[in-house]
C-alpha cells in the first residue's frame, strides 16, 4: 500500500515522541512491503512562530490532501498569554473541524505489567478495558457567543455550550456501533440535572440506542462518571460525552495505565481519503510537557500506539496495528520503562531506547 500522512510534530516533546512514531511507520512499512510518504509541516507554537498563525494554509492543504495525519503536541509557556491574537490550541480546533473530525476515540487498557504504576490499587484495576468517545466539533469548544466584555464596571466572559441534535446523533451512532464489537453497552455521560444542552444529549442518545437493541444503555451525570472511574473502572465498556467533559475524563483515565503518556487516541469524521476510509487524525492525549521537552525522557508510546489507531483506521491494516500493539506490550513485559513509569527493577530508557526497544520488537 502506498500512503501520504502529514506530521505535525508541534512544541515541546512533540519532536520527540513524534521521531519515535515515524520509525515505527517506517519500520512497518519495511516489514510489511508498504510504502508511506511523510510531509511535515507546522502547527501550534511552532506555527505562530515562523508564520504568525498557529494553523497555516500550507498545514491546512497537506492534512486535506493527506490519508492521515499524525500530531504530537502543541503548546507551552511561550504562547500562554490569554490577551494574544494567536494560540496554539487554535490551530488544532481549527484543523479538527475543517477535517471535520467529530468523534475522538481514547482507549484504556492498563498494562498487566504496569497496575503497581497507576494509584489505584490492582485489584480495581482488573479486566478494565473501555473506550471513551468524545465529541470533538462541538460543546463549549466551539459555541457562540465567546467573549469578554466590560458590564457593570467589571470584565465578564462568556463561553457557550450548544449542541445540535444531529452533532450528537453521529457520535452515539458511531459509540453503539463500537460498542456491538466489544462488551455490548455504552454508558453516555451528560449533567442533564443542570444544563439544558445535556438534557438534549440524553434524550438523542436514547432515541439512537432504539437503534442497537443489541447494546445495553446507561446515563451517568458526569460527576458519578467521575467518581466511578476510580471506584469501578472495569464495569465501563464504551463512554460516549461531549466535548468538555471527555477532555476531562480522558485526564482522569489515564492514570489507571500508569501515565498519561501512555494513551493514544484516534479523531474520526466523515471524510474519506484515497482508499475510501476515514482521513483521521491520531495523536497522544498527552500535552507539550515543556518541562522536560529536549531531555530525552519523553514516553512515546502514546504516540506509537496512536501509530497503530491510524494503521488501523485511516489505512485498514489491522495486522500491522496489531504488530505495533504486540511491540509495545512486549516491550513493556520485558520490564522496559521510560522515566514517567520506572519502579522497582524496571529497566529505565530514554525516548529512543524505548523507541528502539520496540521496534527491534517489530523486526523479530
Amino acid at each position: 500500500m502506498e500512503a501520504s500522512i502529514t506530521v505535525l510534530s508541534g512544541d515541546g516533546i512533540g519532536p520527540e515522541v513524534m521521531e519515535a512514531a515515524i520509525s515505527t511507520l517506517s519500520a512497518i512499512a519495511s516489514r510489511f512491503g508498504h510504502h508511506f510518504h511523510f510531509e511535515a509541516q507546522l502547527l501550534g507554537g511552532c506555527a505562530i512562530d515562523q508564520t504568525g498563525v498557529a494553523l497555516p494554509q500550507m498545514t491546512l492543504d497537506s492534512c486535506l490532501h493527506a490519508d492521515a495525519v499524525l500530531l504530537g503536541a502543541v503548546g507551552g509557556p511561550k504562547w500562554d498569554d490569554p490577551t494574544a491574537k494567536h494560540r496554539p490550541e487554535q490551530g488544532l480546533l481549527g484543523l479538527r473541524k475543517a477535517l471535520g473530525l467529530f468523534a475522538n476515540l481514547r482507549p484504556v487498557k492498563p498494562h498487566p505489567d504496569l497496575l503497581s504504576a497507576s494509584p489505584l490499587r490492582p485489584e480495581r484495576l482488573a479486566g478494565v478495558d473501555l473506550l471513551v468517545v468524545r465529541e470533538l466539533t462541538g460543546g463549549i469548544y466551539f459555541g457562540q457567543p465567546r467573549e469578554r466584555t466590560q458590564r457593570n464596571g467589571e470584565l465578564q466572559a462568556v463561553d457557550t455550550m450548544v449542541y445540535s441534535e444531529s452533532e450528537i446523533l453521529r457520535v452515539a451512532r458511531l459509540a453503539f456501533k463500537a460498542a456491538r464489537d466489544r462488551k455490548g453497552k455504552v454508558t453516555s455521560v451528560d449533567k442533564a440535572n443542570v444544563l439544558e444542552s445535556s438534557r438534549l444529549w440524553r434524550q438523542t442518545v436514547t432515541k439512537v440506542a432504539e437503534e442497537f437493541p443489541d447494546v445495553v444503555l446507561e446515563h451517568l451525570l458526569v460527576d458519578a462518571a467521575a467518581m466511578h472511574l476510580i471506584t469501578r473502572p472495569a464495569t465501563f465498556d464504551v463512554m460516549v460525552t461531549a466535548n468538555l467533559f471527555g477532555d476531562i475524563l480522558t485526564d482522569e483515565a489515564s492514570v489507571l495505565t500508569g501515565s498519561m503518556g501512555n494513551l493514544p487516541s484516534a479523531s474520526l469524521g466523515d471524510f474519506k481519503n484515497r482508499h475510501g476510509l476515514p482521513r483521521g487524525l491520531f495523536e497522544p492525549i498527552h500535552g507539550s510537557a515543556p518541562d522536560i521537552a529536549g531531555e530525552g525522557i519523553a514516553n512515546p508510546i502514546g504516540t506509537i500506539l496512536s501509530a497503530a489507531l491510524l494503521l488501523r483506521h485511516s489505512l485498514g491494516l489491522e495486522d500491522e496495528a496489531v504488530a505495533v500493539e504486540a511491540a509495545v506490550d512486549g516491550a513493556l513485559s520485558a520490564g522496559h520503562r521510560t522515566a514517567d513509569l520506572a519502579a522497582g527493577d524496571s529497566i529505565t530508557l530514554t525516548t529512543s531506547q524505548m523507541r528502539s526497544t520496540i521496534i527491534d520488537g517489530l523486526q523479530g
